[in-house]
């Protein structure tokens, strides 16, 4: 088939791959002028399928209240709130009913453990070399973090997670480098979990399915798809039409101006997150993979020698301007457990990026129901994570395959519940 994604993407750049595999001629088609320039660019690159679950859950409304309370609070909205924000907070909160939430978070578990298996699969078979390593590390510093942390480990049990709790002392032995002044009463410690960079697992997967025929256009901003022809394509800026057999919309935020015409209401709103990276300082002073500081929900990881630092939920707002005090608590987590780790004076790469989320957690892949047009969409936060998975089960639907994995709530009829 002759197939067409708009999007390049994680998401956008795995489909190419996993469909240009499978036979197809794929044309691929970003606004920017490289691959994985926005929300794929400079996240944490945790993955860690255990802890990919809805941001809709029980007693998050009271947590986002809390956190918008605290000076160093995770969640934050930022003004002007637009309609279509307040339109998905107010679907995010009916979906945070308990019933809603563990079906959902097992719809992204299923998922997240078949994408890292995907991931390394294609690791293995192309012998692509990344930044990445090994472990992750949860860590709690008071008793009541401890106790507070319990009911996420029935859930990472439920899952088949692989962990331990650990005392602090246990947790220095791991990552040596935690700094002796900041308290800590102990870790949550994932041997199987893993960093990897996002954006240069992007840019070897592109390269490589270019060896295999694939095509990617850069600096092509996509017209919204014609009910008339639902599968051909115009610039924004106007040019004769592009008829494909197929098109696969994997446009992070743009996806649901793209599909509008198509009677398609896709509710996607971008949750902002910031990150900052520093070239390491003395390696003996840098975490050796990753860790999370479960107080702040701030991830530091070792992407080869530079340290990154993530984190930050915030609703409206500019997609263009920082917020210095999402910055201000990345370099303060970094500072409390890793202080001499980055040098800080020169080299950093300062980043806020729209991760584009549904308001109950899930993706949405598959069928669309207009013939010929495709959806891998709404990662959220988790892109990283469900990436190669998703890729794989597009591929497999569009060949009429079964992907092998219950894609059960995952397909749109659940936006229209």
């Amino acid at each position: 088939m002759k197939i067409a994604i708009v999007g390049a993407g994680i998401v956008g750049v795995t489909t190419a791959w996993e469909l240009v595999s499978d036979g197809h001629e794929v044309s691929v088609f970003e606004r920017r002028g490289a691959a994985a320039e926005e929300a794929s660019f400079a996240n944490a690159g945790v993955l860690a399928p255990g802890y990919v679950t809805p941001w809709a859950a029980p007693g998050m409304r009271g947590k986002v209240l809390r956190s918008l309370l605290s000076s160093h609070g995770a969640i934050k909205l930022r003004w002007p709130l637009s309609s279509r924000d307040l339109s998905w907070m107010s679907r995010w909160q009916k979906a945070c009913k308990l019933e809603t939430y563990l079906a959902n978070r097992a719809r992204m578990q299923r998922l997240a453990f078949y994408s890292r298996t995907r991931l390394h699969a294609v690791t293995e078979a192309r012998e692509l070399s990344y930044e990445r390593s090994d472990g992750y590390l949860v860590l709690l510093r008071s008793k009541r973090e401890k106790k507070l942390v319990q009911p996420g480990l029935e859930v990472l049990r439920s899952a088949g997670s692989v962990f331990r709790e650990i005392d602090a002392d246990e947790a220095r032995l791991i990552e040596p480098a935690l700094n002796p002044d900041t308290p800590l009463a102990g870790a949550i410690h994932l041997p199987e979990d893993e960093v990897a960079n996002c954006r240069q697992f992007a840019l070897l997967l592109k390269w490589e399915a270019e060896a295999l025929g694939a095509q990617f256009h850069f600096n092509c901003d996509i017209a919204p798809l014609s009910r008339a022809a639902p599968t051909s394509l115009t610039l924004a800026s106007g040019s004769d039409a592009l008829q494909f057999d197929a098109i696969v919309v994997c446009a992070g935020l743009s996806s649901a101006t793209l599909l509008r015409p198509l009677g398609l209401r896709i509710p996607l709103a971008p949750v902002y997150g910031h990150s900052v990276s520093a070239p390491v300082r003395e390696p003996l002073n840098a975490p050796r993979s990753a860790v999370m500081d479960e107080r702040y929900k701030v991830a530091i990881s070792r992407l080869g020698q530079r340290v990154r630092v993530a984190g930050s939920a915030e609703i409206g707002g500019s997609p263009d301007a920082m917020s210095p005090a999402a910055i201000q608590t990345l370099y303060k987590v970094l500072h409390d457990w890793f202080p001499g780790a980055a040098t800080l004076q020169s080299g950093i790469q300062q980043w806020k990026g729209a991760r584009p989320m549904l308001p109950d957690g899930p993706p949405v892949l598959g069928a669309s129901g207009i013939p010929g047009v495709w959806l891998n969409l709404g990662h959220g936060s988790s892109g990283w994570a469900l990436s190669c998975g998703s890729a794989r089960v597009l591929g497999d639907l569009i060949g009429g395959q079964d992907p092998g994995i219950d894609l059960e709530g995952l397909g749109i009829e659940r936006l229209s519940l």
